[in-house]
């Protein structure tokens, strides 16, 4: 017997690695007996930071998904590819002062490739084990590389993502930001815009400097630099009422209990006409019955109506009987 060897067969043996290194399922999360949907917060989102070092501005967009991978939205141009695989990718650019040159990269930060690039291994952890007054979850991820300047090796790559407990967010709010490229235009103000004008357009270009920061997002940029281990990681706030202990169970249980009946019911009436179906089949081939006479105890059935009739006057006369007055009567 010949065994014909083919690239399916050779993909069909990548599937159980594939299925170990995305070991993050964001809508079943158990932790400590805590339950936690994080799906609402899947989709592609973008964050930035812009940070000013000497005559230069750094800015950097952190595009990520946690949930799914972010398949096109990971590559920006022929030039900018982080791989469509991955969960978390940074596009970096760097600006001079004066607006002479520009330098841009690409890197992933969070990622599995199905080649051996990397992987997604995430690490969950409530934050009441840390500080009791902290009340959501810890997620760490890696299976990025970054680019350090001056060194050939990459190096490793992750993020650490705190979903904070607020019941009044949902998370999505403040993540469709302006866009930086207008605020990268302030480069002579400062932090604080205290430069001033030389010509015409000065005004625009001596804006004050924004570093990405909105306090009304719920998503919020913390750092992104290197970790004791020689690791670079990115750190990012989430507020979101997802990640409360009990949001699941106080919002969840009626629906649960109702979705239980409904399948309750739909199982009884599947069994009921499984019974008829059978019991109609077997009378017509071992009696060869018709009509009524098809359905299972069909004399038990044609008598329902006037059964129910009887059983609805004996109620009805049990309670006029109850409502007459007791006692002796005259003979």
């Amino acid at each position: 017997m010949r065994i014909l060897s083919s690239p399916l067969l050779s993909a069909a043996a990548l599937i159980p690695g594939l299925a170990s290194a995305v070991n993050f399922d964001c809508s079943h999360i158990k932790q400590d007996g805590y339950n936690y949907d994080l799906s609402p917060l899947g989709g592609v989102h973008e964050i930035y930071n812009t940070e000013k070092v000497g005559d230069t501005i750094v800015n950097t967009t952190y595009v990520l998904n946690v949930c799914n991978t972010l398949k096109g939205a990971a590559n920006r141009g022929e030039h900018l590819r982080c791989g469509t695989s991955k969960n978390i990718c940074g596009f970096q650019y760097t600006y001079t002062s004066d607006d002479n040159g520009e330098k841009s990269i690409a890197f992933p930060i969070v990622g599995f490739d199905h080649l051996g690039g990397g992987e997604k291994d995430a690490e969950i952890k409530r934050l009441k084990e840390d500080d009791s007054e902290k009340e959501g979850l810890r997620v760490k991820m890696s299976g990025g590389e970054y680019p350090v300047e001056g060194e050939k090796k990459k190096k490793s790559a992750g993020a650490v993502i705190e979903f904070l407990c607020d019941l009044d967010r949902s998370g999505l709010e403040g993540l469709v930001d302006e866009d930086p490229k207008r605020l990268l235009r302030a480069t002579e103000g400062g932090e604080n815009g205290g430069g001033e004008g030389d010509g015409e357009g000065d005004s625009e270009d001596k804006a004050p400097f924004n570093n990405g920061t909105n306090p009304n997002r719920s998503l919020q940029f913390k750092s992104f630099g290197k970790a004791d281990d020689d690791t670079y990681v990115l750190r990012l706030d989430w507020k979101t009422r997802y990640a409360c202990d009990n949001y699941l169970r106080d919002s969840g249980s009626s629906s649960n209990h109702w979705g239980f009946l409904t399948w309750l019911i739909v199982i009884f009436f599947l069994c009921a006409a499984a019974y008829l179906i059978f019991g109609s089949w077997l009378n017509y081939n071992r009696y060869g019955a018709r009509g009524w006479d098809l359905l299972p105890h069909g004399d038990t059935i044609r008598d329902v109506p006037y059964l129910f009739r009887d059983w609805l006057r004996r109620v009805v006369n049990t309670f006029q009987g109850s409502g007459s007055r007791g006692g002796y009567s005259a003979v």
